[in-house]
Order: C-alpha cells, then structure tokens, then sequence
C-alpha cells in the first residue's frame, strides 16, 4: 500500500499540523517529511507538485495544502 507523505518545513505551523494530521490518520500509513531536514527532498516534492508546505500528499497522490507556512520556492536555496 501507497503511504500518504505529510511534508513540512519544521517551523511551529507545520509541528502543529503535523500533530494534528498524526491525531486524524494512523502513524503508521503517513511518511513525514521534515524538508529543512531533507533538502534532497525538495525538487521531488514540487516535481509532484506541492505549492507550499505544511501539505498532505494522499495515497491516491492528492495535494492536500494545509494552512500556509511556507512556499515551496522559499525552501529551495
């Protein structure tokens, strides 16, 4: 089975919805992606199209883009 990848940048918007998102989907069916941690993960995330993080990308390949913290352009250095 697919995993939903739940993508953020470590800032407090998306801890607290990281938290949020870990209350509402099972653990075990989410990857995280912390992208200030992962730079390498960056150009991957917005090759499959995320705008801005925090963002949820569902199993189905989705982009669900929650609050706004960061654009994903800000990230890329």
């Amino acid at each position: 089975m697919k995993k939903n990848i739940f993508y953020h940048a470590g800032c407090s918007v998306c801890k607290s919805a990281e938290n949020e998102i870990l209350q509402l989907i099972d653990k075990d069916s989410v990857e995280i992606v912390n992208l200030g941690d992962q730079p390498e993960k960056i150009l991957p995330a917005k090759e499959a199209g995320l705008k801005s993080v925090p963002a949820l990308v569902t199993s189905s390949g989705t982009i669900l883009h929650i609050n706004y913290g960061a654009s994903i352009e800000d990230l890329i250095s």
